[in-house]
């Protein structure tokens, strides 16, 4: 049986790689701690549960759903954007449910992209940007993120050749991997850039309800002229504890929408009508502060993490949002091969930057996905693992 070609464009998905080596270690009897994967740890807050239980148990919501959503869920979204971000949208023709960000993703390559075509993704940056425009036909073009232009892309350094042949640029602030916050005046590039190369943005806002410090992340479509050339994908996965959700919205650009719902009906058949009017709780006010009460756990086992790396000489910058800690390497080792030996002398996984994209070479990425007690504890054997590491670089 021969899978097709275009599997083999791809390098295996990081955390399905992940993953396996935790079960692996667990199958040996080793208590591993991973800190590789981003999985809230607490539960999705009890009013989105409520609706859903409520609405599961009617009989209406059983049946096939719309690819469009219901017109509840739609509201409650485009309400949320207004209370939220301060951009109007039409319920009617600018908001579609996605099922989660990943869906969107990988589906907006198929809506945009023929043989050839080029999407612009950030390097270091989520897999999927550079994953599914190959397996979607098209190439991706990477765009460096580097500390010393605080994690954003230099649109004017994009070869020619790549503008041309651009159909996406994908955006993703607050930024994983490396938890950088947008710096000022991307946004406003972006939308001339667009304009210039008649191209999509996609904002990947899978964390703008996760930040730190009083930092109030914005919305790209809060950008003058962002809804003439682009998109945004708001999740809920991270900021209201649904990544088993699937809980999305797609939201913007009215054409580019309506490319995407028509790819969609080929695809998949819609959220189960239970988990829209769930959402629909998560994204009313009364929700607001399950999402701000998150933002300060994360924010407390931020500076647990950044607090210890600091006091071992790791100089790692405090993010400023997303669940995530990025940070450099000790002297002496690759990404890889230090995720490898923290994983073989203290049992703890953690992701490397290389996998992230060649830009993510020289770090590594710590999720704060797990609850207090075995965070301290993973940090005492990070500790320990980093020591040991500067003892045998000096």
């Amino acid at each position: 049986m021969q899978p097709s070609e275009r599997l083999s464009r791809i390098p295996p998905y990081l955390f399905a790689e992940l993953e396996r080596k935790i079960a692996d270690k667990r199958a040996q009897g080793i208590d591993v701690i991973s800190l590789g994967i981003g999985d809230p740890d607490t539960p999705t807050p009890a009013l989105v549960t409520e609706a859903l239980a409520e609405a599961a148990a009617d009989p209406g919501t059983h049946r096939y759903p719309s690819n469009r959503g219901r017109p509840e869920l739609r509201e409650a979204v485009a309400g949320f954007y207004e209370r939220r971000f301060g951009v109007a949208l039409d319920p009617a023709t600018e908001v579609i449910p996605a099922l989660g960000a990943k869906e969107c993703i990988f589906n907006l390559n198929l809506a945009f992209l023929d043989p050839g075509d080029i999407a612009l993704a950030a390097d270091p940056g989520y897999p999927v940007y550079t994953g599914g425009p190959l397996l979607a036909g098209g190439e991706p073009f990477l765009m460096p993120l580097k500390p010393e232009r605080a994690f954003a892309p230099d649109l004017a350094a994009i070869p020619a050749d790549a503008r041309e042949r651009a159909r996406l640029l994908y955006l993703n602030y607050p930024n994983n991997p490396t938890g950088a916050v947008v710096p000022d005046g991307l946004f406003e590039q972006a939308v001339a850039f667009a304009r210039a190369h008649d191209l999509l943005v996609v904002h990947d806002a899978s964390y703008t309800e996760t930040t730190f410090d009083g930092y109030v992340a914005p919305s790209f479509l809060a950008t003058p002229g962002a809804k003439e050339v682009g998109v945004e994908v708001f999740s809920l996965s991270k900021g209201y504890n649904m990544t088993g959700w699937r809980a999305a919205a797609i939201v913007g650009n009215a054409e580019a929408l309506e490319a995407y719902w028509r790819l969609k009906t080929n695809i998949d058949s819609g959220m189960f009508e239970a988990v829209q009017l769930a959402t629909v709780a998560a994204l009313s006010p009364a929700g607001d502060a399950a999402a701000r009460e998150m933002s300060g756990l994360y924010q407390r086992r931020r500076d647990l993490v950044c607090d210890a790396l600091r006091e071992i000489g790791v100089a790692v910058t405090p993010p400023g949002g997303t669940i995530y800690v990025w940070a450099p390497v000790p002297a002496g080792h690759t990404s890889t091969s230090y995720c490898e030996m923290v994983l073989e002398e203290s049992a703890v996984v953690i992701s490397p930057g290389g996998a992230y994209g060649p830009n993510g070479e020289g770090f590594f990425r710590i999720s704060l996905t797990i609850d207090d007690d075995r965070l301290r504890e993973a940090v005492e054997r990070l500790r320990t693992s980093l020591g040991a590491a500067e003892g045998r670089a000096a």
